[in-house]
């Protein structure tokens, strides 16, 4: 698999980005006036959810994991049932879009804590809120208390040129 960020010549996306230019030029009534808008959070800060665009999916209750490598298995598959219309669980392509990298912290009951980012993709920036909405859809992850502390793991989001993402753990 390769990654596409930073080679994809900038032509491809300038109909997009000229359309949502304007799209946001006239529903905001700015027009030609310039607009300041505050500095992004640092990424180690907690990173709330956006407000969900599709109607959440009942999950069922997650099942205490005996280890740490059963426990990132039974995340990403509810990453992926929490998520159904944003994920594809195909072979992943040789060019993804981007890929956004989170570590999830998790309280004593699997509900998140605290996510940072640490890896931005270069392009398709959206695509780090989308991973961490995805998270927040798929929590509580269960009892956390067999495991080993700090009750923190790692995932890798695999994006295709649909936005939609496979988390790494679940690529064969």
């Amino acid at each position: 698999m390769r990654c596409i960020e930073g080679s994809t010549p900038l032509r491809r996306f300038l109909p997009l980005a000229l359309a949502l230019a304007a799209a946001l030029a006239v529903t905001t009534g700015l027009g030609g006036c310039a607009q300041t808008s505050a500095p992004p959070a640092p990424p180690s800060l907690p990173v709330a959810p956006k407000a969900a665009l599709a109607a959440p999916v009942k999950l069922a209750a997650p099942l205490a994991a005996r280890s740490w490598d059963d426990f990132k298995l039974q995340a990403a598959r509810r990453l992926v049932a929490a998520n159904p219309d944003g994920t594809y669980m195909g072979p992943v392509g040789d060019e993804l879009l981007a890929i956004p990298v989170l570590e999830i912290e998790l309280d004593r009951d699997g509900r998140v804590r605290r996510i940072e980012v640490l890896r931005y993709p270069t392009q398709a920036k959206d695509t780090t809120q989308l991973a961490i909405d995805a998270v927040y859809r798929a929590a509580p992850f269960g009892d956390m208390s067999r495991l080993s502390t700090p009750w923190k793991f790692v995932e890798v989001f695999l994006f295709d040129d649909e936005r939609r993402f496979k988390p790494r753990t679940l690529d064969d």
